[in-house]
């Protein structure tokens, strides 16, 4: 049988399990995005977040157990959309299940995505869902090069 996959706001205690999952050390790795400790997390999402009245964002339900979170906003004049899923989650469609339910809610286009070249799994998630590579650019990540693709959904 097939997950139950939802899409709905953000409940205040949903991001105790966010925190949760930035930590994951394998879940950083494949993001290529450190984690936070709780005072910068709870910053981080209280500013940019939740306190950002332009940005779209949603709790990912699993059979009604949340399972992570997608979200776009506008970022240095487009429009980018991310997504982080607790690492039980992987592997089983729902990251490309949740972004294409969430594609509907966010119509606006060009939608960009951000990943990095290490990260095949959320590759073909964006790709299953329309995008397509745009460019490939380099970040410093605290010392380190990281290899991030640009995907862009026209």
């Amino acid at each position: 049988m097939r997950d139950d996959i939802q899409l709905r706001d953000i409940e205040p205690a949903d991001l105790s399990i966010f925190y949760e999952h930035q930590l994951d050390a394998d879940a950083t790795r494949m993001a290529a995005f450190p984690a936070r400790d709780r005072a910068a997390f709870d910053a981080h999402w209280a500013a940019n977040v939740l306190g950002n009245p332009v940005a779209v964002k949603q709790t990912i339900l699993v059979n009604g157990q949340v399972a992570g979170n997608i979200g776009s906003w506008p970022q240095d004049g487009v429009r980018l959309v991310g997504y982080w899923l607790g690492k039980e989650h992987w592997g089983k469609g729902v990251a490309t299940r949740a972004l294409t339910a969430f594609l509907h809610l966010v119509t606006e286009r060009p939608l960009y995505a951000h990943v990095a070249r290490h990260n095949a799994g959320s590759i073909r998630v964006l790709e299953k869902c329309g995008f397509r590579l745009e460019r490939e650019e380099g970040v410093a990540d605290g010392g380190h090069d990281v290899a991030e693709l640009v995907l862009v959904l026209d």
